[in-house]
């Protein structure tokens, strides 16, 4: 079993920065992918950014690249999610995710339903 745990999130005004933290424990030394999701209210969850672990290779969604960035640290088995330039409407509940398996393809999965394991989720709030 892996356990993750999100922190960092709050508010802030439009085109400030606020960074992620998530930290995993448990079964980590099989951690393939990991990756965050994001939710607004009334909408479906949607991929925001994933690194795969062998070779950490990123993967953005179109709606972040630029502005967000995503780091690791192996040693502590946290990722991070700088996110600078915010704007309204990044204003969600921010999941990290991972994944214990693997799959076909070189970027990490960009499905909800690719990850088994997510954390309980952190508010971000951007003011205009």
């Amino acid at each position: 079993q892996v356990q993750l745990e999100e922190s960092g999130g709050g508010l802030v005004q439009a085109g400030g920065s606020l960074r992620l933290s998530c930290g995993a424990s448990g079964r980590t030394f099989s951690t393939y992918a990991m990756a965050w999701f994001r939710q607004a209210p009334g909408q479906e969850r949607e991929f925001v950014a994933g690194i795969r672990w062998a070779g950490g290779i990123t993967y953005y969604a179109d709606s972040v690249k630029g502005r967000f960035t995503l780091s690791r640290d192996n040693a502590k088995n946290t990722v991070y999610l700088q996110m600078n330039s915010l704007k309204p409407e990044d204003t969600a509940v921010y999941y990290c995710a991972a994944r214990m398996s693997t799959w076909s393809g070189l970027y990490p999965p960009l499905s909800q339903s690719e990850y088994g394991y997510w954390g309980q989720g952190t508010q971000v709030t951007v003011s205009s």
